[in-house]
């Protein structure tokens, strides 16, 4: 990765925690930090120390607080279609990472940051965090997929009155309808968040790669076509090191050493 301005990564052990540092903007996503987030996730899709990524933001305020609106307000009709699809590209690079994403959220989750926050695979949230797709209180909708994935994840009843009305969500609303898994106190936030996140972290990785393959396939397609799918990934991973690691350690009652092969 070049040298960023707005986005940190740091390891913990096979954990890459993936920070949107921009605090005196309240971690607003501008093209620049939308670029970067890109950049770090397509580093790291293809590093085999990394078994799973938690994305967060600085500071106790907000996870990411929205978009850039100086930025927004210069678009014009053609300019903003290239914002939208930019960070369209960006958010459908971290639905489709290979290993398993999990947002931190520790405040304000809005706009492009609750957008950002649906696009991980699981979502964590600390009794402070706020969520909400506020744009059409400016004149806009969300143009990052929040008018696509919020209706998969809460249900299309809620998802529209979340959009129409631009209200903030709390956390304990946001557990209640499914859009976090957890909401924990402030400072466990990180900590509770690697532990859920090693609870997936310790299975298979081909296998955690090609569940979340099928799993997103199966909201594009057919019923029938996506269990062809599933099948086909089904049958091969019967021809992994993994699995053959899997079985074994099962009928040998030890834990698996999973190597990603």
């Amino acid at each position: 990765m070049a040298d960023l301005n707005y986005v940190r990564v740091e390891w913990d052990a096979e954990i890459a925690l993936v920070t949107v540092d921009r605090q005196d903007k309240l971690n607003a996503l501008n093209a620049e930090v939308v670029g970067e987030i890109g950049e770090v996730f397509e580093s790291l899709q293809d590093d085999d120390k990394v078994r799973g990524v938690i994305l967060t933001g600085a500071g106790s305020k907000a996870f990411v607080a929205g978009a850039d609106i100086g930025e927004l307000a210069t678009m014009n009709s053609v300019s903003g279609v290239r914002v939208s699809r930019d960070g369209q590209r960006v958010f459908r690079l971290i639905e489709h990472f290979p290993k398993p994403v999990l947002a931190a959220v520790g405040g304000y989750a809005l706009g492009g940051g609750c957008e950002l926050a649906i696009a991980c695979h699981m979502r964590i949230a600390s009794e402070k965090a706020r969520f909400g797709l506020p744009e059409v209180g400016l004149g806009i909708i969300p143009g990052y997929g929040g008018t696509i994935r919020l209706a998969r994840l809460i249900g299309l009843g809620r998802a529209i009155e979340m959009t129409l009305t631009g209200e903030m969500m709390d956390a304990k609303r946001a557990l209640d309808v499914g859009l976090v898994s957890a909401v924990v106190e402030p400072d466990a936030l990180l900590d509770e968040a690697k532990a859920l996140l090693r609870k997936v972290t310790k299975n298979g990785p081909v296998a955690i790669r090609m569940a979340l393959e099928s799993i997103y396939r199966g909201l594009d397609t057919s019923t029938a076509e996506a269990l062809d799918f599933e099948s086909a990934l089904f049958g091969l991973l019967a021809s992994t090191d993994d699995m053959k690691e899997g079985m074994d350690a099962f009928l040998e009652k030890r834990k698996p050493d999973f190597r990603g092969r």
